[in-house]
């Protein structure tokens, strides 16, 4: 199953909306066929393996992260090919949480005949697939927020003001990480000051990374640098209905310029992130500002922080990263410190799948 585990993480950041999975096939205690989910719509890890495996699967064992699927989507029941391979025994890492699944899949190869083993390695096998299981449990994407600060907890040097506090190392970090979630996602503030690009610089992505600005008061002008690369992603703006009754212009100025607006009734953190999954969101990252950041914590909706600290002090007049007030060692448990460079990474689980 470890070997399943890891062929499994190869489609990190490929597969969304569907979970990672890796599969074995066994005979007589040596591997004859692997496999892995390499991208959204493509074969299962299952049959992939089946196919490595030929006639050597016949009586032998299939190992798989994720219980096998039993229903018709982009492709056939995972379930039925294992069926006609004719397998002795599966071994499964982790039922899975879909509805459409959810033991069903077990039960099918259980009722045929098949020897079934379910729970192996299952807190790893969850916490892989960590965001697949929150959207399934909590309708919404895995939420991972991502602050630089100072030693002195402040994130700019003065309102409104741009500040690099972090390295290169901690900076290519970062931009590492952007190369594997689905989603990047900022307050309006954020544009007006920055007017970032939000790419991922040198990641070779599978699939576009989708930009998020959350702007319940249309501040994001059209002009902005991002919808001027929209060939490095879409553009999603999720606002509210008063934002657009307060510039009824914006939103069709935004949409000529290639945006999505996504306008929900009122402003609601849940219900914008929840409102995300139409765009095959399961794995967010919200880079900022701090307005943002204090919205989603508030609302109990951050599942990971992932700290930059960078060795500087901003004094006084420096903006406060008005969460730090909120977190202690008793909420975020323990952290796993990591040098970048100069810099120090604190990673952090809030709420855990497994």
């Amino acid at each position: 199953m470890a070997e399943a585990l890891a062929l499994a993480a190869r489609g990190r950041g490929a597969t969304s909306p569907n979970p990672m999975v890796g599969a074995l096939v066994t005979q007589r205690g040596y591997v004859v066929g692997r496999g892995y989910h390499a991208r959204a719509g493509g074969r299962h890890a299952e049959v992939v393996a089946l196919d490595e495996a030929g006639d050597a699967a016949t009586g032998g064992w299939l190992y798989c992260t994720l219980e096998p699927c039993c229903h018709k989507g982009r492709t056939g029941p995972c379930v039925e090919r294992i069926v006609q391979a004719g397998l002795a025994a599966v071994v499964v890492g982790v039922e899975d949480p879909d509805p459409r699944v959810r033991g069903a899949g077990i039960r099918y190869l259980r009722e045929r005949g098949i020897s079934v083993t379910v729970g192996v390695r299952e807190a790893e096998a969850t916490r892989l697939n960590e965001a697949f299981f929150t959207v399934q449990r909590r309708a919404r994407p895995f939420v991972t927020m991502k602050v630089a600060l100072s030693l002195d907890g402040k994130i700019a040097v003065a309102p409104g003001e741009r500040t690099q506090l972090t390295g290169h190392e901690a900076s290519a970090h970062a931009h590492d990480v952007r190369g594997v979630v689905d989603a990047i996602a900022v307050g309006s503030e954020t544009v007006v000051v920055d007017d970032p690009l939000l790419t991922a610089r040198g990641a070779e992505r599978q699939r576009p990374l989708v930009r998020v600005v959350f702007d319940t008061r249309m501040r994001t002008p059209p002009t902005a640098r991002l919808l001027g690369t929209l060939d490095a992603g879409p553009v999603v703006i999720v606002t509210t209905e008063a934002g657009v009754a307060r510039w009824p212009d914006r939103a069709g100025g935004l949409e000529r310029a290639g945006a999505v607006v996504e306008v929900l009734p009122a402003r609601d953190p849940a219900a914008a992130l929840s409102r995300l999954l139409v765009h095959d969101v399961s794995d967010l990252l919200l880079e900022g500002g701090a307005l943002l950041h204090q919205s989603m914590w508030g609302a109990g909706l951050v599942d990971r922080v992932r700290l930059y600290l960078a060795p500087v002090v901003l004094g006084e007049t420096g903006v406060a990263w008005v969460p730090l007030g909120q977190v202690s060692i008793a909420t975020l448990g323990e952290s796993a410190p990591r040098w970048l460079g100069r810099d120090l990474l604190l990673e952090t689980d809030v709420h855990r799948v497994d």
